[in-house]
């Protein structure tokens, strides 16, 4: 590998998305084919939070047992092909990994330097509880003025029912590449992390290799798009892709994982093993790129990507270049996950069938309301009556007919959580016709429940470091420092497309009524409480005799395509966004922002605070976001003739 480092792109394989990923796609990213990294994600920003108070009182490890399950199925290989790993499978206790990681190797006779990273838990210095006020921990949304905080957001500052602070669980800072490098610099092969961001293993990877100055904010933000597009395993392969349904679908049974080449440059190829399921394509490159995003602006601890101008070109058969992306100095400040105990939720599925389902859900929520007691109803946080679904017109089964009611109820006293649920006794046989229920009731019982905080905080109060376990048991622990320089945080862009061409209502224009997603691919997702969704025009016919049709493929048929985009960004305004939400938009509560991306031929919006607190503590059937895109995909729009 050493003779090769920054003659060629360097190879990065990822293996792992969330901590439920296969501990053997490690093994077979280091076996399919050539690589010179293996990076795995496993943390989503609750899996930290659900076992922190075990693995305070001792009854929990602290790292991913996939993470260490892939390490032991790899190790071999790793030591014989020169692989390096970066992972953040240490979770909680990096170090303890690291230990019986370095064990292992010993045990092997495998000459592999293990190093751990320490420095992104603040529980120690900012717990043990919540804050007694909210300038004490400053909200990662407080510097955008438009964007009002959920009703929810500072729900710790009322304290528990006997007056006590709200205790905190968990608090974990996302660090950059910076303490990788070093370990990397400092001759280790296999470094187990734990809160980095997702796309820092990636960019170490890059900046290692090209040994990058960290000044040279341009090829630095490219390894950071490249990390992003990598890092959800699947994602970029096929998983989680809205034109699957074009393929064959024994192609996306099992997709193989995917690999970012990242040049001298910045720019990545990415693609996948030879021989291995799912896709690489332009359209499945476009779908990852748009998830989570937050604008033009892709924030992280080593650097800001400007990603506005990116390109997304076809190269060959699964594998597709990134190109065009921007960079600057990073944020004086860094994201910090917070989760803190919120209390107790339930949730109650009722079901209706057919006739007058309307009615059904009018009486039983004004029955509910009636028979819960006073007390209770004082106490609850949220009580939602969520219907889900349509009674199909003209059913052919029961289940076609069938929909239920979603009762959500949170409130940090059990008892009046529970509650609710007994209120069921009293309406007993006073309920609507054809009333019943699913078979397991365990959902009524309240059960505890980890509210989630985003916070921001300076980058200069980090204290992180990198530490080298040594052959003779000894451990080396370099600190890491901080960025050279800072860029002061801008204020996200949001426009609306030229006035010319938003459809006019008075336009002489022939349309027709079709499903947006009949002319648009897209991905959704979320930010904590905030959600995500991004539409472009396919590189390829949706579906055969669809709107698009003729476009000869990826390459092909630009004009037609191009024709879509103007249509599509001058179609999705705003104020459109807010007509497609429907009745899932609230004026006083949520806020829009809109940007283009013209080289990708696609508009995204973020919606701030329609997923309340987010993560482990949203009301919504929905909490992540996932299927909003899918969702407004089915709705009909008006689309001129001319683009068919």
């Amino acid at each position: 590998m050493s003779n090769e480092r920054g003659r060629r792109p360097v190879r990065v394989a990822n293996c792992s998305g969330y901590h439920g990923d296969p501990a053997y796609e490690m093994y077979r990213q280091a076996t399919l084919g050539d690589v010179d990294f293996i990076t795995g994600d496993y943390l989503a920003e609750v899996n930290l939070a659900n076992n922190a108070e075990a693995w305070r009182a001792g009854k929990h490890p602290g790292y991913e047992e996939t993470a260490w399950e892939g390490l032991q199925q790899s190790i071999d290989v790793i030591a014989e092909k020169g692989i390096k790993v970066v992972i953040n499978g240490g979770a909680l206790d990096p170090r303890f990994l690291a230990l019986k990681v370095h064990d292992l190797a010993q045990e092997k006779n495998l000459c592999l330097r293990v190093a751990y990273l320490s420095g992104d838990d603040l529980y120690p210095v900012l717990g043990p509880n919540m804050p007694a006020t909210k300038d004490q921990l400053t909200h990662l949304d407080v510097s955008n003025p438009s964007a009002t905080p959920a009703s929810l957001t500072y729900a710790f500052l009322r304290g528990t029912p006997d007056g006590k602070a709200i205790p905190m669980v968990s608090a974990h800072a996302y660090l950059g590449a910076r303490g990788i490098l070093h370990g990397l610099r400092a001759g280790a092969d296999i470094i187990l992390c734990g809160r980095v961001a997702d796309a820092s293993p990636a960019i170490a990877a890059a900046w290692y290799w090209h040994d990058w100055d960290e000044i040279e904010y341009d090829k630095l933000a490219g390894a950071l798009v490249a990390g992003h597009l990598i890092e959800c395993s699947a994602y970029v392969t096929g998983g989680n892709f809205s034109g699957f349904d074009r393929y064959d679908i024994e192609d996306l049974v099992e997709p193989g994982f995917p690999i970012a080449e990242i040049a001298g440059d910045g720019s990545c190829v990415v693609t996948k093993h030879p021989g291995t399921k799912g896709i690489v394509t332009t359209d499945t490159v476009r779908c990852q790129f748009l998830y989570e995003l937050q604008g033009t602006v892709y924030l992280n601890s080593d650097v800001n990507a400007y990603i506005g101008d990116v390109a997304v070109e076809y190269v060959d058969k699964d594998r597709v270049r990134v190109s065009g992306i921007k960079g600057s100095p990073p944020p004086p400040t860094t994201k910090l996950a917070v989760f803190y105990t919120g209390g107790y939720e339930a949730e109650i599925l009722l079901n209706a069938t057919g006739y007058g389902t309307s009615h059904k859900w009018d009486l039983v929520e004004r029955q509910i309301r009636h028979f819960l007691p006073e007390t209770a109803l004082r106490q609850l946080e949220t009580l939602e009556f969520q219907r889900i679904g349509t009674p199909a017109a003209n059913p052919k089964n029961q289940a076609s007919s069938t929909t239920y009611l979603r009762i959500f109820i949170a409130s940090q006293n059990p008892q009046a959580v529970a509650e609710v649920g007994l209120t069921l006794r009293s309406i007993a046989l006073k309920h609507f016709s054809g009333f019943h229920s699913t078979l397991d009731m365990r959902t009524a019982i309240p059960r505890p429940f980890l509210a989630y905080y985003p916070a921001l905080i300076p980058q200069s109060s980090l204290h992180e470091s990198i530490n080298i376990l040594n052959a003779d048991g000894s451990t080396t622990s370099l600190a890491t420092g901080h960025p050279a320089r800072y860029a002061e945080l801008e204020a996200r862009e949001s426009y609306d497309p030229p006035s010319h061409l938003q459809p006019a209502e008075s336009e002489n224009t022939e349309t027709t009524l079709l499903r947006l997603g009949d002319i648009a691919l897209a991905r959704s997702g979320d930010k904590g409480g905030n959600l995500n969704v991004g539409f472009f025009i396919s590189d390829i016919d949706l579906a055969r005799g669809s709107p698009l049709s003729g476009g000869g493929g990826e390459g092909g048929g630009r004009d037609r395509r191009d024709a879509a985009y103007a249509w599509l960004r001058g179609y999705l305004t705003i104020a459109r966004m807010k007509q497609l939400l429907g009745e899932d938009w609230k004026e006083d509560e949520y806020f829009i922002e809109r940007v283009e991306f013209p080289g990708i031929r696609a508009v995204h919006f973020v919606v701030y605070g329609i997923l309340g607190r987010g993560v482990s503590s949203s009301s919504r059937l929905d909490g992540f976001g996932k299927g909003v895109a899918d969702w407004i995909r089915d709705v009909l729009v008006e689309v001129p003739m001319e683009l068919l």
